[in-house]
């Protein structure tokens, strides 16, 4: 250990009293993770005692993407240096967003860190699921949560004609054609209103537009004052759903419910 990490460590397990985690002895890596989106993943794959802690996104309902009766099971940090280097982790698992001077730092003090992006299809879920599993020394667990995966979506699959779908995420906007969500909606039997209209990644959708030109299904997950209008109650052969926007961002167990949730939907238009 670098004598500047030493030192910083003593310093904050003196501060941090008898509630400060243990790190796990055994052959595999304890982790802190400060993305919510490994946040989930990790919760599915890894050994009991392996997680330190997960992002505070986490115990948000507005930013997390695992239910609250799950991110309760962990203890969580605001990601600072400080917090993370104070539970001595083997491996940091962070987003590719991770601030440089944050990372700099946590490498500086002689930490493992470890960056995942945003996965845009199923199939790179699957592969940071691997490479979750696999760093956490847990690769049974990972095939077993990308089979969970892939028979979820199996399930979900249909073969009759596509039904248009509008998707109405917070602030108004659509999802882009190359995102997680737009993949799960393809496959699960659904056309993007937004690409038949040349809408790109996060264009507004106004009230408006969906008024005079309506899909088959408007798809709503946000809370937009336009999303609820009464107005909307008056627009004929359209049907309204919602989205919790827990499943609009983040892959691997997330898939799961998205997929049986959307085709829910697509059976309500048939």
């Amino acid at each position: 250990m670098k004598p500047l990490m030493a030192a910083l460590v003593l310093l904050l397990a003196g501060c941090a009293g008898n509630d400060a985690p243990a790190q796990q002895v055994g052959e595999r890596p304890t982790i802190v993770s400060l993305n919510p989106c490994t946040d989930a993943i990790l919760a599915e794959v890894a050994a009991p005692g392996q997680i330190l802690a997960i992002s505070h996104y986490s115990k948000d309902p507005g930013s997390s993407s695992m239910a609250a009766r799950d991110a309760a099971r962990f203890a969580s940090t605001g990601g600072t240096v400080e917090e993370v280097l104070a539970l001595q982790p083997d491996v940091v698992v962070a987003s590719t967003f991770l601030p440089p001077a944050t990372m700099a730092a946590m490498v500086d003090l002689g930490l493992d860190v470890r960056t995942f992006g945003t996965a845009s299809t199923v199939e790179e879920s699957i592969a940071q699921i691997r490479e979750l599993a696999g760093l956490a020394g847990r690769a049974e667990a990972g095939e077993r949560l990308v089979a969970q995966i892939r028979q979820a979506l199996e399930d979900a699959a249909s073969s009759g004609e596509p039904v248009e779908v509008a998707l109405w995420q917070p602030g108004g906007i659509v999802p882009g054609e190359a995102s997680l969500v737009s993949d799960l909606l393809r496959r699960t039997g659904f056309t993007s209103y937004g690409v038949r209209r040349g809408m790109g990644q996060a264009d507004y959708l106004s009230l408006e537009q969906v008024m005079a030109d309506p899909p088959q299904v408007l798809l709503v997950a946000g809370t937009e004052v336009g999303q609820s209008h009464p107005a909307l109650d008056a627009v004929p052969d359209m049907r309204r759903e919602t989205l919790d926007t827990r499943l609009l961002y983040c892959g691997g167990p997330t898939i799961i419910e998205a997929a049986r949730r959307l085709a829910e939907i697509r059976e309500g238009s048939a």
